[in-house]
């Protein structure tokens, strides 16, 4: 693995070739991206969200998360462990920080992975190495 896809890539890679991070994805090998724990947790949310308030949109949105998100990731979805966990605490001292952020780029840090996010202003004082699929 070479990278962590952040919850906004997910999303955007929606979108398919709409967006530059469609292309970006399409280049790389499947087994150089992982996505952490904590983004199937902000994604599974956002599904459910949607399933409460629009049954048909909720179902198309779930399916997508089942197959393209769950089933494509399995192997690389990246647990929050004690070493996770230790990675983002050291985030919060002495800015804290949003505890999603921290977890991700706690996850990032830890595995040795260059985080890609549309994002980086949120990640740029972590010590991360950073990507943005829509600049570089």
């Amino acid at each position: 693995m070479r990278y962590l896809l952040d919850t906004n890539i997910i999303s955007d890679a929606r979108r398919g070739n709409r967006t530059p991070v469609g292309p970006w994805i399409a280049a790389q090998r499947i087994d150089d991206l992982a996505i952490s724990a904590v983004t199937v947790l902000e994604l599974d949310v956002g599904v459910r969200r949607k399933e409460r308030r629009d049954a048909r949109a909720g179902s198309v949105l779930r399916q997508w998360f089942d197959e393209q998100v769950s089933e494509v990731f399995d192997s690389r979805i990246l647990a929050v462990d004690a070493e996770v966990a230790v990675q983002a605490s050291q985030l919060h001292v002495p800015d804290p920080m949003p505890d999603m952020d921290s977890l991700i780029a706690g996850t990032a840090l830890a595995h040795s992975l260059t985080l890609v996010t549309r994002n980086v202003a949120d990640f740029a004082n972590t010590g991360v190495r950073l990507l943005n699929p829509w600049e570089d």
